[in-house]
């Protein structure tokens, strides 16, 4: 019963990396056909970060009300949904822009739900494994659009693969429901569940703010690293802009490849470890990044062991909530921890891009450091915090 629930749950998460990276492969061909500036998929970018956001710290309420099942379940629908949406609003940006509400809604919840779920219920190997599937997710749907594009069928048709794909598994995920409930029941301490925490109320925990700056500054980190790989080895590096686009998406591989790889360390090293092993992997990427040496192989391999590094932190932070926490608190603070996670994704990569176009492109390894830095001190903060409360 156990691991056909897992099996759903993996399906999920993959089924939360497919719409992720559809816009991205998508938005140069969308871009003419709809008649907008290039610069306009930030906003629709904003307006799902936003939602996302926003439906990240309403996760608690709702998850308590309804279920960690069905809240994955609804917005898997809600996601579906607004993926056929956007299949249908090839003449319309201000559409598109519609559409992106319910598409950033139905990803924030289901976040932080599995998220929480698989925190209380499983071990920190098969949450690294979730994460890896996020990132399988990711992987599929810009090979679904370059073969739409590719045959003629339009970028239109990719979103609609896509929206099909999650309609699919919406229809799965309500079949499975009852194991929802029996994994919780079988497993539950016999005290029923909590009440919903206010936003309020969960930054007044001891410690929350410090793991909320920390996400912060992994999330920042992340995406700036990986958004802007590619124009720092171009343009700072003097590498051709084929082989840079190449270790770019390396970037992404490593962190994919080693949450598959923590998977089977994790257990025995424990998420407190794993995330100073990471962060100290991240450092030493950032140094071979930024060794002012011409040897063009150090900062390509660089990004490499960049990625190898963020790659047991998110999951790590995510399951060690509980024993942070408490199990009691551990939804409404994972909750919080998302969209805290969502900000930092979603305005750190454009302030690096001023940054960039105003000082230089060759600040982005101090940029990430300085994330570096701040997601360090404020974990062992929290540890120094929890090792006096005999946490």
């Amino acid at each position: 019963m156990f691991s056909l629930l897992l099996a759903v749950i993996y399906m999920s998460f993959i089924s939360l990396g497919l719409p992720d990276s559809l816009l991205g492969s998508a938005w140069p061909v969308m871009q003419p056909t709809i008649g907008v500036p290039l610069s306009f998929a930030g906003i629709i970018s904003m307006i799902i970060a936003g939602g996302t956001i926003c439906s990240s710290l309403l996760s608690d309420r709702l998850t308590k009300k309804l279920g960690a099942g069905l809240v994955t379940a609804l917005s898997v629908l809600t996601t579906a949904v607004a993926l056929f949406g956007f299949s249908v609003s090839s003449g319309s940006f201000w559409t598109l822009c519609l559409w992106a509400i319910p598409y950033g809604f139905g990803a924030g919840a289901v976040d932080a739900a599995l998220n929480n779920f698989v925190a209380l219920h499983y071990n920190s190997r098969q949450m690294n494994w979730l994460h890896c599937f996020w990132g399988v997710g990711a992987g599929i749907s810009p090979y679904v659009m370059s073969y739409c594009l590719t045959k003629n069928m339009g970028w239109s048709s990719g979103y609609r693969i896509v929206s099909i794909l999650q309609i699919i598994l919406t229809a799965l995920l309500f079949l499975s429901l009852p194991l929802w409930k029996k994994q919780k029941a079988a497993l539950s301490d016999g005290r029923g569940d909590s009440r919903a925490l206010k936003i309020s109320e969960v930054l007044r925990i001891s410690g929350v703010k410090y793991i909320l700056a920390a996400f912060f500054g992994y999330c920042a980190l992340e995406t700036t690293a990986g958004l802007w790989a590619s124009s720092f080895l171009v343009l700072g590096r003097g590498i051709n802009a084929e082989t840079a686009a190449k270790y770019a998406s390396l970037f992404y591989i490593g962190i994919t490849v080693g949450r598959f790889l923590c998977g089977f360390i994790s257990v025995k090293i424990g998420d407190r470890n794993m995330i100073r092993i990471g962060t100290g992997i991240i450092v030493l990427g950032l140094a071979a990044v930024w060794l002012p040496v011409r040897a063009d192989w150090l900062s390509l391999y660089g990004l490499v062991i960049i990625g190898f590094g963020c790659a047991p932190i998110y999951p790590s932070v995510i399951h060690a909530t509980p024993d942070n926490f408490g199990k009691e608190n551990s939804q409404a603070v994972v909750g919080v921890q998302m969209a805290s996670a969502y900000v930092g994704s979603t305005f750190m990569p454009p302030l690096f891009g001023l940054i960039a176009n105003h000082v230089g492109v060759g600040l982005y390894p101090a940029f990430l450091l300085i994330f570096a830095a701040l997601m360090l001190l404020m974990t062992e903060r929290l540890n120094g915090l929890n090792l006096r409360r005999g946490a």
